[in-house]
């Protein structure tokens, strides 16, 4: 995924400042696809610049008024490309499993003290998407949109539920 997707994804969910996505992120994109409030303001003035969004008309003075955005047709268009486009998957790419391999040449100094803080911190990260799936997914909001982003929820539950089990085991094993 690509953070102008991303943008383009939360700008037609509903269009907002850059202030505002910045929080939006905080609160959903963010936990499957993170960025900095400096490279939404950066990445906003591309796709501006690219034509893909623009910045709604204000009644009062720019200076020092937020900009809100709006996707344009060319990149509602260029998001529907993009969705359609097939990707294979991306490897693991995070550094708590290369550090066991590396503690199993160096030795294990200090790695199950880290294994059980990140253990605590993905069991926070789980009961928060529990906590969110309770709170948005009744059974009753069953439309298309909204099962899919459920699934997406869904995604980050069953992956958080591996890293549990993930670091449980292995906490077990270095005893």
């Amino acid at each position: 995924m690509s953070l102008p997707h991303a943008i383009l994804t939360a700008l037609l969910e509903k269009p907002s400042s850059g202030l505002e996505l910045t929080r939006r992120f905080d609160k959903s994109i963010g936990y499957f696809w993170s960025a900095t409030h400096q490279q939404i303001y950066r990445e906003l003035g591309k796709l501006e610049r690219e034509g893909l969004i623009r910045a709604l008309p204000t009644q009062a003075p720019a200076r020092g008024q937020k900009k809100e955005y709006e996707v344009l047709p060319q990149g509602r268009a260029e998001l529907a490309r993009w969705t359609a486009t097939p990707q294979d998957p991306r490897p693991l790419r995070d550094p708590l499993p290369l550090r066991l391999r590396s503690a199993a040449v160096v030795g294990t100094e200090g790695i199950a003290e880290d294994l059980a803080r990140h253990l605590a911190l993905h069991r926070e990260q789980l009961a928060t998407y529990q906590d969110i799936e309770k709170r948005d997914f009744p059974p009753e909001k069953n439309s298309e949109a909204d099962r899919l982003q459920h699934a997406v929820l869904r995604a980050g539950i069953d992956l958080e539920r591996f890293w549990v089990d993930w670091l449980e085991c292995t906490l077990t094993e270095l005893d």
